[in-house]
């Protein structure tokens, strides 16, 4: 029923080509966001050069507190701010009537949820050395190392899953929400809804950053556990 909302469908109703649609739009807007905010660069930001700066500055603030270390932080920002811009973005456009977030699908949470995962264990191996890093999953006691080095990697395999399906639930769920308010009350119920869909825009993209800094932490600190 949803589909009777979308643009994309004008151009050809596929689901695979509305996912496709609405990524390539996000990623459009990401370039222009990172275009208009560096065209024009000021030692006083203003404009969209102030707001591009402060998500920055808030996202190393968030890393050192993670990691203990702004080094790290801004090592890692690029990574981080990049899936924060497509979370938020990709959250966001579906709540503008007749366009779908790409979260809402698991091909992107899923596609995030790999990057992640990948890039983390690829750090505390490069970090710690491969016998290193895998050591840190058997724990401190021999007797159960075993054990724990199983429950260490269906704990770290379960992540993938706990990233990906969190966000596809919640922004599916904001979706669906959404479609009833507008097809209830077209004009004024969905008002306040707005405002919600944002916050929860925003709060789902935080969300996702900050765990991919944890998981970063845990990854490349591992001797201070």
């Amino acid at each position: 029923m949803k589909d009777i909302f979308l643009f994309s469908n004008l151009i050809y109703d596929s689901h695979a080509f509305v996912y496709i649609f609405h990524f390539c739009l996000v990623a459009l807007i990401i370039v222009l966001v990172a275009k208009f905010a560096t065209s024009k660069m000021q030692l006083v930001p203003r404009g969209l050069q102030n707001i591009v700066e402060a998500y920055l500055e808030g996202v190393v603030s968030m890393g050192k507190d993670t990691l203990g270390s702004e080094t790290l932080a801004r090592k890692y920002l690029p990574l981080v701010a990049t899936i924060g811009f497509v979370v938020f973005f990709s959250n966001a456009i579906g709540i503008i009537p007749g366009f779908e977030s790409p979260t809402s699908t698991l091909n992107l949470t899923l596609t995030l949820a790999l990057v992640v995962f990948v890039y983390y264990n690829y750090e505390g191996i490069k970090k710690n050395g491969f016998v290193g890093y895998f050591k840190h999953f058997m724990g401190p006691s021999k007797a159960l190392a075993p054990l724990m080095f199983v429950v260490e990697i269906i704990s770290h395999l379960s992540r993938i899953v706990s990233l990906s399906f969190r966000l596809f639930g919640n922004i599916k769920g904001d979706d669906l929400f959404l479609l009833v308010m507008l097809t209830l009350a077209p004009f004024i119920a969905p008002l306040p809804a707005y405002a919600l869909l944002t916050l929860m825009a925003v709060l789902q993209s935080f969300i996702f950053m900050m765990l991919t800094y944890v998981y970063l932490a845990g990854a490349v600190a591992v001797e201070e556990h």
